[in-house]
């Protein structure tokens, strides 16, 4: 390396995971070009890489806020590119990041364009999901299995339900951080099997919110994605104490599998035919088009009834969700609920996105749900 060419991280190398950094490349040549570099192991061990290439000013200078990248994983100004596409080698590969505890570590490196691309400078970033003052406690109390997050002071705060397919702590702790108290459980656990699905346990888990002593009086929030959006619904449908919703790329009715409340099956299951499943010559599948029609006569007993639901409701979803049609799930949501007289949602659309929809590498403040 390099002893005048210096790689800074401002404001500091160590941040939260949601927060910018700015990147600033000092002692190099005037007008040199150069390399930068983003390298970071995930939790399943997959190695992500980007790099972007720039020249530097009459200074010496290169600041990843002010000055376009030429070529590489991105062109243009974007001060965070080089995380926004870290990508693997390995094709249909996301960056794995679930643990609360261990932060997002990031390595940066300068080198030299020409020649053997020589390392001038390098830096790393340490990128923390759990901010100071948030504590984070496993939830094993009656059927709930999960993890509540609370944020610093005796509140009271907001509670929210944050409910995935899997097991995952990456997005709770995030609201933690901005206020919120969160627990987050999943759809598949050891309480759950995949031949049906109990709404009891969920029922349990606002309950728990509901009545825990830091918690706000206004109810519970409930975020959830993919499978988790159809329990989601149903709590809203059929358990009080739901306030708000936001449903990010899933469904309209009970997928797969039946959905049972008190003993009783309240949803039959909305199947797959899984002929229609396309097959890339990438090896992904897509099972999009293997849902059947849940507006199909026979199909209509999977139908969440969330027209009977007091909650708000913030519908997500993405052009290119080839997991789930969930633009056309939105759609048939919003026209049924405008055809009972309702206004209580509001709607997003990503074009170009696909079915994770993960927070990103920063966000901006969420001053409610």
């Amino acid at each position: 390396m390099s002893s005048q060419v210096r790689l800074r991280l401002l404001p500091s190398t160590r941040c939260l995971f949601d927060e910018p950094v700015q990147l600033k490349v000092a002692g190099l040549r005037s007008r040199q070009v150069v390399t930068i570099r983003a390298t970071s192991t995930d939790e399943r061990e997959v190695v992500f890489g980007s790099s972007a290439t720039y020249r530097a000013d009459d200074g010496g200078e290169v600041d990843l806020n002010r000055d376009p990248s030429l070529n590489g994983s991105y062109v243009g100004v974007q001060p965070m590119g080089l995380l926004q596409s870290l990508k693997a080698d390995t094709l249909h590969k996301y960056f794995f990041k679930n643990k609360a505890l261990n932060p997002h570590v990031v390595k940066f490196s300068v080198h030299e364009q020409e020649g053997d691309g020589r390392m001038l400078a390098e830096e790393t970033n340490e990128r923390f999901l759990m901010g100071d003052g948030v504590s984070r406690d496993p939830i094993k109390e009656g059927n709930i299995r999960g993890v509540l997050f609370t944020p610093p002071g005796e509140g009271p705060f907001p509670a929210v339900l944050d409910l995935g397919t899997f097991m995952s702590e990456k997005r709770a702790c995030l609201l933690a951080n901005k206020g919120f108290l969160v627990l987050s459980t999943a759809v598949f656990n050891d309480r759950q099997n995949m031949k049906e699905i109990h709404l009891d346990p969920f029922k349990e888990a606002v309950d728990f919110l509901c009545h825990h002593p830091k918690a706000g009086s206004k109810g519970v929030g409930v975020i959830s994605r993919s499978k988790g959006t159809d329990i989601a619904l149903s709590l809203a449908a059929f358990v009080p104490g739901v306030q708000a919703l936001v449903w990010i790329n899933g469904t309209s009715a009970s997928v797969g599998t039946p959905l049972y409340y008190k003993k009783q099956q309240i949803l039959s299951p909305l199947m797959f035919d899984f002929s229609k499943v396309i097959t890339t010559k990438s090896g992904a599948n897509l099972i999009k088009y293997a849902i059947e029609d849940p507006l199909e006569e026979k199909n209509k007993g999977s139908l969440v009834p969330i027209e009977r639901a007091k909650s708000q409701f913030l519908f997500v979803a993405a052009e290119d969700d080839l997991n789930w049609d969930s633009k056309a799930y939105m759609d048939e949501m919003v026209e049924r609920l405008t055809r009972h007289g309702k206004e209580n949602f509001e709607t997003v659309f990503y074009p170009g996105a696909g079915h994770l929809l993960e927070p990103p590498l920063w966000l901006q403040q969420m001053s409610q749900i």
